[in-house]
């Protein structure tokens, strides 16, 4: 299965691990939707091996939303403050 794509181009590659049942989840690509910031979902309840990536990167825990940014790590369960800052937009 092809993870969903959102948004439009962006020279950044964001992948964002996610659950269907997760309201942070919702919350973050929600941001991403209305900054149309592209970003691959990638659900860890679908994905046994996203999942053990989720989980080796928050020392154990399954921590969504996870996002990494080229690649690196860069944020876990962040504040819409941290995507914004993270994403240089005004709230």
């Amino acid at each position: 299965m092809e993870p969903e794509v959102e948004g439009v181009s962006d020279e950044r590659q964001i992948r964002v691990y996610v659950t269907s049942w997760c309201g942070a989840c919702r919350a973050a690509l929600r941001f991403f939707e209305e900054h149309e910031i592209a970003y691959e979902s990638v659900d860890i309840d679908a994905d046994a091996a996203a999942a053990e990536i989720v989980m080796g990167l928050n020392r154990g825990n399954r921590s969504v939303s996870t996002i990494l940014i080229d690649g690196e790590h860069a944020l876990t369960e962040p504040s819409r403050q941290e995507l914004c800052v993270a994403f240089g937009v005004d709230g």
